[in-house]
């Protein structure tokens, strides 16, 4: 009886300390499928992004942010480094990296594009970081859409990621990459 009660009461305080085990923000688009989560190797923490940008095509068809990959580094050191990357889309590619000025990757913010009607979808057009030292991040997307809210916060740092990706559409309009899910540490 008595190790059961100790069980369950430290279960309850490593869930009651350890915060979310992902973070996700409401302003996703609606296209496309859910890919496999891409982790950091253990014993280390995103510290750093890139994205995957087709610039503006003009009289093309746009699909601004077609991935994302994170750089994960020992919480304490910055090598040895590994770079992750979940599915991504088949057009663009891959900016430099933004890091963390110290610390690790812990919150996210998405640009996204509403669904345009008969217009040209984009969905994701960037992504800010926020570092756990306080420090915000911003990729260098696309002008389209709008910032959503924050995402709640890995108190322990940004782990993995996994990606919505819209396939290639053929005559259709293309969107790409239109939400992600991060992991935590």
């Amino acid at each position: 009886m008595f190790l059961t009660l100790s069980f369950l009461l430290l279960s309850s305080i490593s869930i009651a300390i350890g915060g979310p085990t992902f973070i996700s923000v409401s302003n996703g688009a609606r296209w496309g499928r859910w890919g496999d989560i891409a982790r950091c190797p253990p014993g280390t923490v995103s510290k750093g992004f890139a994205l995957k940008i087709e610039g503006k095509q003009w009289s093309g068809d746009d699909t601004a942010v077609n991935g994302i990959r994170l750089y994960c580094q020992p919480r304490d050191a910055n090598a040895p480094q590994t770079i992750i990357t979940p599915s991504q889309g088949l057009w663009g590619s891959w900016t430099f990296p933004f890091f963390c000025s110290s610390g690790y990757l812990v919150s996210f913010s998405m640009k996204v594009e509403p669904p345009q009607g008969s217009g040209d979808d984009t969905a994701v057009n960037n992504f800010k970081f926020r570092c756990s030292n306080g420090q915000e991040i911003e990729g260098v997307g696309l002008p389209w859409g709008s910032y959503g809210g924050w995402s709640d916060s890995c108190t322990n740092g940004i782990c993995g990621v996994k990606t919505k990706i819209e396939p290639p559409q053929g005559l259709g309009d293309d969107t790409a990459l239109n939400d992600a899910i991060f992991y935590c540490c």
